[in-house]
C-alpha cells in the first residue's frame, strides 16, 4: 500500500477547526437533538468570537453585534441558539461569560481530544506542522505511514508509526477520530481497517467518497472542489458583485 501523498503536491494548508467539530458531532449529545449540519458548523465560529469578547472584558452582546462580527445574519444566529433553549433575554442580549461557558462545554473545549493522522505525505506534513495550535483541546497525537524513512521518527512533536502498528496504537491510545490523507486508490482499504478498530469519525481529505457504516461519521474536505467553487463564483458574479455566502 503506497501512502505517499503526491496529489496535493506542496499545498500549504490553513486548517479550519469547524470541520473537525462536525466529525465529532455524531457521537456528541447534540446528535440526539437534531441540530442541523449548517448550525453545527457555525458553532465554533460563535465560540471563537465569544472568546475574543471575553478576553476584551465585554460582558454582554446582542445578536445584531454578533451578526456584524461573524457575518451571519441575526435571525440565523437566534435560530441557531434556539436549538439549545433560552440562552439570552429579549431586549437584553446574551451574557458573554455564560454563553462562552455553554459553548465551551458543547464543543468539548473542556477536555482534550486526540486524533490520528493517516498518511504523512505533503498534506500530512502540513497538518503535522500546524497541529491545531489555535485550538486548546484538539491535537494530533499519532501519525501513520508506510514510508520507512519517516516511520519511527518524531515530527513536530508527533510520533510516526508504521501502518502495521495502526490498529494496536489506535486501540492503546483510545483514538476515535482520524484525519485521512492517503491517496484515493487506498482510501477505502484503509477506511475498512479503521472501521474494524472502532473509529467513530473520519475527516477525509481524499477525493474518494469513502463508504462507512452508519455508526461512523465522515466529513469530506475536497480542496480542489473548494477552489473550483471559488473560481466559479468569481467568474459568474465578479469580484465586485454580491456573491451568495455559504
Amino acid at each position: 500500500m503506497k501512502l505517499t501523498n503526491n496529489y496535493f503536491h506542496k499545498f500549504v494548508l490553513y486548517y479550519n477547526y469547524e470541520n473537525l467539530f462536525i466529525v465529532y458531532e455524531r457521537s456528541s449529545a447534540m446528535a440526539t437533538s437534531k441540530i442541523p449540519h449548517a448550525t453545527a458548523k457555525r458553532l465554533p465560529i460563535y465560540y471563537r468570537y465569544l472568546h475574543f469578547l471575553a478576553d476584551a472584558g465585554k460582558q454582554r452582546v446582542s445578536s445584531t453585534e454578533l451578526a456584524d462580527a461573524v457575518k451571519v445574519d441575526s435571525a440565523t444566529i437566534r435560530r441557531d441558539f434556539s436549538y439549545f433553549g433560552a440562552l439570552g433575554k429579549r431586549g437584553y442580549g446574551y451574557e458573554v461569560e455564560s454563553l462562552l461557558a455553554f459553548f465551551r462545554k458543547t464543543l468539548k473545549q473542556d477536555k482534550l481530544t486526540n486524533v490520528a493522522l493517516i498518511g504523512v505525505g505533503n498534506l500530512g506534513h502540513a497538518l503535522l506542522n500546524y497541529n491545531f495550535h489555535q485550538s486548546n483541546n484538539v491535537r494530533i497525537s499519532a501519525a501513520f505511514d508506510i514510508n520507512e524513512d519517516i516511520t519511527g521518527t518524531i515530527q513536530s512533536g508527533v510520533p510516526i508509526y508504521h501502518m502495521n502498528d495502526m490498529k494496536e496504537q489506535l486501540t492503546v491510545q483510545q483514538i476515535e477520530i482520524i484525519i485521512l490523507t492517503v491517496p484515493s486508490n487506498v482510501a477505502q482499504e484503509v477506511t475498512n481497517e479503521l472501521v474494524e478498530v472502532g473509529i467513530k469519525g473520519i475527516l477525509n481529505f481524499t477525493p474518494l467518497r469513502i463508504t462507512v457504516p452508519n455508526s461512523v461519521r465522515v466529513q469530506n474536505v475536497d480542496l480542489t472542489n473548494e477552489l473550483q467553487t471559488l473560481i466559479y463564483f468569481l467568474d459568474k458574479f465578479g469580484k465586485d458583485d454580491e456573491t451568495p455566502a455559504e
